[in-house]
């Protein structure tokens, strides 16, 4: 008698982790040099735009559905696509510096998928943690995928992060010296 009810006790608790395991998919690599991160900020006067490569990331699909995925960006490498020569220069060191991104300090940001839900044949709601210097804060967009190909736009605030650098919501008085806090990324991955 106690045998069997210690096996049915062994059966109930494998049973159950078998139940509670995450559904595991292919794991897709992120084709890096063939994705893209394009960059756009804006001022009161204007904006400017440019890239940031990927280091490295991967989706999780199954059944040929999006399951979750993740996401590495090297900072250094933010460039500015909108100016040329010494002010091209100027503003990717500032965007470098603590000011901004703290490169130095702070080579990589991260982006987690958290919650993936699909909302039609090709497109998600996505909720992940983003981690930019050092500081993780949630974040939802829409993206769409088609084929080998997956699309996404986001908003991003960047005094969730404490780059504050001229920020009319932290500084008042700044006029048409005034940094918005949003900036756009708009991602276009292959895998």
């Amino acid at each position: 008698m106690k045998k069997s009810i210690f096996s049915l006790v062994i059966a109930l608790v494998f049973a159950n982790a078998q139940a509670t395991e995450p559904i595991k998919g292919d794991k897709k690599d992120i084709k890096v040099s063939e994705s893209t991160v394009v960059w756009k900020g804006h001022k009161v006067t204007g904006s400017h735009e440019g890239t940031i490569n990927l280091k490295s990331g991967h989706l999780e699909m199954a059944n040929g559905k999006l399951t979750g995925g993740s996401f590495t960006v090297d900072m250094a490498s933010i460039a500015c696509t909108d100016l040329e020569g010494e002010y091209k220069g100027k503003l990717e060191g500032h965007l470098k510096s603590d000011d901004f991104f703290g490169t130095a300090n702070h080579p990589t940001a991260s982006f987690t998928m958290k919650q993936v839900a699909a909302t039609g044949a090709d497109t998600y709601e996505i909720t992940g943690d983003l981690t930019i210097k050092g500081k993780t804060h949630p974040i939802s967009f829409v993206m769409t995928v088609n084929g080998n190909k997956a699309m996404a736009e986001l908003k991003v605030d960047r005094t969730k992060y404490g780059i504050e650098y001229k920020s009319a919501s932290i500084f008042s008085a700044l006029g048409d010296k005034a940094i918005y806090d949003e900036f756009d990324l708009n991602v276009a991955l292959q895998f």
